[in-house]
């Protein structure tokens, strides 16, 4: 506390005093994400417009020993922004620059104020979109910093397939350009992997400030289709199968009978209570036919139902969003209960055994815990929902976890 108050004047001086906060409210704001984690607020909350800006307050940090928490949006579910020692808060929601885009080289870069729907917003009259989607509208830098994936990841891969270059703030306010100052190569083998380093490193060990990233034409056509299965095993055969098959499919997520059901209720669906697949196919009109008739072929080999089709656009948006909804709509399963995401990625053709083995564990342990899954990359989450006044629950989540992690 003494340390932080020594520091205000060198902070106010470096980016003014509307952009230093030591506001209760502001704190706890940049204290907790949506995670089960409880708040942990920072001791300060800076508010940097520039590269620069964040340059010189990371150094003041460093000259005298305080911890530094780079902050987003707040979407992650994991807790990374809990001030756990204390410390200031970086908040990056004034840079918000979208910088040197290339439409003909299909790149762009982006300061972190930046979230994934301003971007596609920005780029909607090129033709160009970058398809990256976790879910909530997060920041770019922050999707960087945590790897984010997502439903489209099947296709078009995780953030760290589609990064080129960070610029970066160490924690001494060193900048460095992790492919070299505006440098946006697709490839290169000269030198460390720094980007790759820096993507996944959750706010440890530097300040992201810029981000270049791979952007992709928009597909000519796009349909989306639901499919409901007798088994969860019938369900994750049928996702293999059709990887196995060469399908490129863009999404394919796996829902258990528990998650379908809360997304019944918190959307206003109707399908069947039953492990459901949402698929969606890109491409040309005759390369969907050819998908569209393999994928189909393959679902009802393994029992599973005719599709339903999403085709327009506003269909296709609101079986997604009730897809991305999953994390609310499982809370809403238990009202005045907290969501506790779990997150676990097995090699393709052992997840129809750790998701019935995950099931059938879950039922001995009395929890509830929906399942909903990228299972085009061996990925699911259980999203736990747990009753955090409950201790004897708390303890038996723990204990789960453990197991579903080992």
């Amino acid at each position: 506390k003494a340390a932080v108050d020594r520091v205000l004047s060198a902070f106010r001086s470096i980016c003014g005093e509307d952009c230093v906060s030591l506001g209760e409210a502001i704190r706890e704001q940049h204290g907790k994400d949506e995670s089960v984690h409880k708040c942990r607020p920072p001791d300060v909350v800076v508010f940097p417009r520039c590269v620069e800006e964040v340059s010189s307050l990371a150094k003041v940090c460093h000259d005298h020993n305080l911890p530094i928490i780079p902050f987003g949006t707040g979407t992650g579910l994991e807790g990374g922004v809990g001030a756990v020692k204390g410390g200031v808060c970086f908040s990056l929601r004034n840079m918000e620059q979208i910088l040197d885009l290339h439409q003909e080289d299909f790149d762009v870069t982006v300061e972190p104020g930046v979230t994934r729907k301003t971007l596609n917003a920005y780029l909607r009259d090129t033709g160009l979109w970058f398809p990256v989607d976790p879910g909530a509208d997060a920041s770019l830098c922050g999707m960087a910093a945590t790897s984010a994936s997502g439903t489209n990841a099947v296709r078009y891969g995780t953030m760290r397939e589609n990064v080129m270059n960070l610029e970066v703030v160490l924690s001494n306010g060193t900048v460095i350009h992790t492919a070299g100052k505006g440098r946006r190569p697709r490839k290169t083998s000269a030198g460390y992997n720094l980007t790759n380093l820096f993507v996944g490193s959750e706010g440890t060990l530097g300040i992201i400030t810029k981000t270049t990233l791979r952007l992709y034409g928009i597909p000519e056509s796009m349909v989306s289709a639901v499919c409901s299965f007798p088994s969860v095993q019938a369900a994750v055969d049928s996702t293999v199968q059709i990887l196995q098959a060469g399908v490129p499919i863009s999404r394919i997520e796996f829902l258990d009978d528990v998650m379908i059901d809360a997304c019944n209720k918190f959307s206003s669906l109707s399908y069947l209570v039953t492990p459901t697949l949402f698929l969606e196919f890109h491409g040309s009109e005759r390369s969907l036919e050819e998908q569209v008739a393999t994928a189909e072929e393959i679902t009802q080999s393994n029992e599973g139902s005719d599709f339903q089709w999403a085709q327009d656009a506003e269909t296709r948006n609101r079986l997604w969003k009730a897809r991305h909804d999953a994390w609310y709509a499982a809370q809403a399963l238990r009202p005045g209960c907290k969501a506790y995401s779990t997150d676990v990625c097995v090699p393709l053709s052992r997840l129809p055994q750790i998701i019935v083995e995950t099931k059938k564990d879950l039922l001995e342990s009395r929890l509830t815990g929906p399942i909903a899954g990228h299972v085009g990359d061996g990925n699911f989450h259980c999203l736990m929902v747990v009753d955090p006044n409950d201790p004897d629950e708390l303890h038996r989540v723990h204990l789960f976890t453990e197991r579903l992690a080992r």
